[in-house]
């Protein structure tokens, strides 16, 4: 086997059988990986410096072809399902053997990286890639080791990624020729037949949620920023709802924006970078964001480019998931640290199809514990393959369903617990719609929930006068600087205000169906806190 690079760890690739590989090229910096990318003709150089990739069918996660192998070690602990479908020890050995003997004389790409900022919980992990963009994705969205840790790296888990080997469902026990396969006995995923950099992403967050429980630690598909006196804020939400655009705040120093640990003390990244959606991108909305896309090390997805380089943030020809990954000391005021203390509040983000929630309101601990399970939000059209053009109302318990291996009530017991312990403020904030229903009102204008999350994190909100929502119980402000007074109570934006409430009621029978999976699990005190059928 040839090697490249500098840096190469004595721990070998032949541990995953990939001894028999035609060249290894080991942890190459980013303008090296731009130029394997581009020779390859992977991508595209735009104007302003970024490596343009097209992903092909999958422009988004494959989330029907996910999979984790059912063994005896990890078998108890898995939350089996919809979500987490078992997959046969033995069909994973062949498609893994298949995949290896696919590889044999080819060339790959390998990342040595950290999942974790805090180095008492970071997970090693190696990155390989058949595609030198791909490897540029891993390198800028985790963490890369110092040059003295590389010589003896020693990877915990492994990612290996070969887009163009595709499975034989009849043969191999998949659904699809695409495959995502997590085996926490042989600490390693396998994926192929798709191009979808987030699998990669996913799969090491997926692995995070598994491990850190046991050590006392949240996982969370989250956000943080923190304060300049040190106050940290947790934004829970799913892709689409505002994680990454609300936490990247000139005002607020940002900590990450998509995956974060809860410790007994901190919260901290779990990457190194940012995988921000760019699909109609505004420039003076999103300032720190937009220039991102104009910058050599920045890999964008999926995004459309004419002859000259120039990029078309607005054109969704592809996909409504155009994807910016870039490192996060690409945003000004990011933190070299990666670590903030534990939080003084705690952002639920929601993008509410129906026009019915609040733009902010205030839970009780037994709320955020039940909206929490609940997950409520609308799913954004490309964010996962096979998604219609309009955004379908969904519950995605702890607003990372997809990615958590564990029964829910775990990780929402683990959040109880620490809002209880550290007192915590929480919100819940609609990024939906407002004065009707999607395709009759329009979506909430970000400033408008920038000055309300921003009067929630200052503490102001928490001392003006509330009313109650009679449909969820919730605490609604009844102002708030910068924020005309009359959406803070969504019903005053519809003309009709008969059919808010009918379709308020249609809401909360939606919520109280969904809930029923989790009644055996919470205590006395979030059911009374759960909104009513009338």
């Amino acid at each position: 086997m040839e090697e490249t690079g500098s840096h190469k760890s004595s721990f070998g690739l032949d541990k995953q059988g990939l001894g028999g590989i035609g060249k290894a090229n080991w942890n190459l910096p980013a303008p090296t990986l731009y130029k394997e990318a581009l020779c390859r003709e992977e991508a595209q150089l735009s104007a302003g410096g970024a490596l343009v990739a097209l992903t092909g069918q999958h422009t988004g996660r494959s989330a029907n072809d996910k999979f984790i192998v059912k063994e005896t070690g990890s078998e108890k602990n898995i939350w089996w399902g919809k979500v987490n479908k078992p997959f046969e020890e033995t069909k994973f050995a062949g498609l893994h053997k298949k995949m290896i003997a696919y590889l044999e004389g080819k060339e790959v790409f390998v990342q040595d990286c950290y999942a974790g900022a805090d180095k008492d919980h970071r997970l090693p992990v190696r990155i390989v890639t058949e595609c030198a963009w791909h490897n540029l994705f891993a390198r800028n969205m985790f963490i890369q080791p110092a040059a003295e840790e590389l010589t003896d790296f020693k990877p915990e888990f492994t990612i290996l990624q070969v887009p163009s080997f595709e499975a034989d469902p009849a043969v191999d026990g998949t659904r699809s020729e695409v495959f995502v396969l997590a085996n926490f006995a042989e600490k390693l995923v396998i994926i192929g037949g798709t191009s979808y950099a987030g699998e990669i992403k996913k799969s090491v967050f997926s692995i995070l949620n598994y491990l850190l429980p046991e050590k006392n630690i949240l996982p969370m598909h989250c956000s943080v920023n923190v304060s300049s006196e040190g106050e940290s804020a947790v934004f829970f939400g799913l892709s689409g709802t505002g994680k990454t655009t609300l936490s990247a705040d000139a005002s607020r120093m940002l900590i990450g924006d998509d995956e974060h640990g809860w410790s007994d003390n901190a919260v901290f990244n779990f990457e190194g970078g940012c995988y921000a959606k760019v699909i109609k991108l505004s420039q003076e909305a999103e300032p720190e964001i937009y220039e991102t896309t104009r910058r050599f090390g920045t890999v964008l997805e999926n995004v459309v480019m004419d002859e000259n380089g120039v990029l078309d943030l607005d054109d969704n020809r592809y996909t409504e998931n155009t994807r910016a990954s870039y490192p996060i000391h690409f945003i000004p005021n990011a933190s070299e640290t990666g670590i903030a203390a534990s939080p003084k509040n705690v952002i639920m983000l929601t993008a509410d199809a129906f026009g019915v929630l609040p733009p902010i309101s205030k839970l009780s601990p037994e709320q955020a514990m039940y909206h929490f399970l609940s997950g409520y939000t609308a799913k954004l059209a490309g964010t996962e393959k096979g998604l219609g053009n309009e955004p379908q109302a969904t519950f995605s318990t702890c607003f990372g369903a997809p990615f958590m291996p564990r029964h829910p009530s775990v990780y929402a017991k683990m959040l109880g617990d620490k809002i209880a312990k550290g007192n915590v403020n929480c919100w819940l904030v609609n990024t939906g719609w407002t004065g009707g229903v999607y395709g009759t009102g329009h979506r909430m204008p970000i400033a408008h929930t920038r000055a309300l999350v921003n009067a929630a994190l200052d503490g102001t909100l928490a001392e003006v006068e509330m009313e109650k929502d009679p449909f969820f119980g919730l605490e609604m402000p009844t102002i708030c600087e910068g924020v005309p007074s009359d959406i803070l109570n969504p019903r005053n934006t519809w003309a009709d205000k008969q059919a808010y409430d009918e379709k308020a009621q249609h809401l909360v029978n939606l919520f109280i169906e969904n809930f029923e999976q989790f009644t055996q699990y919470v205590t006395e005190d979030v059911m009374k806190s759960a909104p009513k059928s009338a």
